[in-house]
């Protein structure tokens, strides 16, 4: 079996799911749901909140209808989960076509929620396409802490660096760095060059 493990992450690697550094899924909320969009946004994405949402340690679902109650909207959770997770569904099938090298252990590596990371797995189909899915919200720990690097190296067994960590965040990659992974922070200026990164990889 291969001793090197590439960690993929989703929303901008393997997802093309983000445009001049923003979500694109929320374009239409405004038309579509009749959302304050910027609203919306400033309530979920609060640092404090949004990283207890990623490390599962508040339901993505609580925090979408405590912001509904408060600005008087009558939305179904579920029904707008279900739209946000199918609008943000963009597989970047160039990028997808590494997971197909031979050389080395593919694994997704990404700060999503408990909810998104299922739709993520099953839904979308990534289940089958890696190893394992290593997703914040289940893991109660977000990259780039250092626990969440330690959940993977107890699961592959291997050295650090043996692991590849390919993310579109620096300072995640900095962090994978520090600890002796290798990595390469992925950015549409340099998408081109993966494969030959890949390639000369030890």
């Amino acid at each position: 079996m291969p001793d090197r493990i590439i960690v993929w992450d989703f929303d901008g690697v393997l997802n093309a799911n983000v445009v001049n550094g923003r979500f694109i899924w929320a374009d239409r909320l405004a038309q579509d749901w009749g959302i304050d969009t910027q609203a919306m946004v400033a309530h979920l994405f609060d640092p404090a909140r949004i990283g207890q949402i990623m490390r599962g340690q508040m339901d993505l679902g609580d925090a979408l209808a405590q912001w509904f109650h408060a600005a008087g909207h009558q939305i179904d959770v579920e029904a707008f989960l279900a739209y946000w997770f199918a609008r943000d569904a963009h597989p970047d099938f160039g990028v997808m076509t590494h997971l197909n090298r031979p050389e080395a252990r593919h694994v997704i590596g990404t700060n999503n929620e408990a909810r998104r990371a299922d739709y993520i797995e099953r839904e979308m189909g990534f289940g089958a396409r890696v190893e394992r899915i290593f997703a914040s919200g289940r893991l109660g720990c977000a990259k780039p802490d250092p626990a969440y690097f330690d959940h993977i190296e107890a699961w592959s067994g291997a050295a650090a660096e043996a692991h590849v960590l390919i993310d579109d965040t620096e300072r995640n990659v900095a962090a994978a760095l520090d600890r002796g992974w290798h990595g390469f922070h992925f950015t549409d200026a340099n998408r081109s060059g993966l494969g030959a990164f890949l390639d000369q990889l030890p």
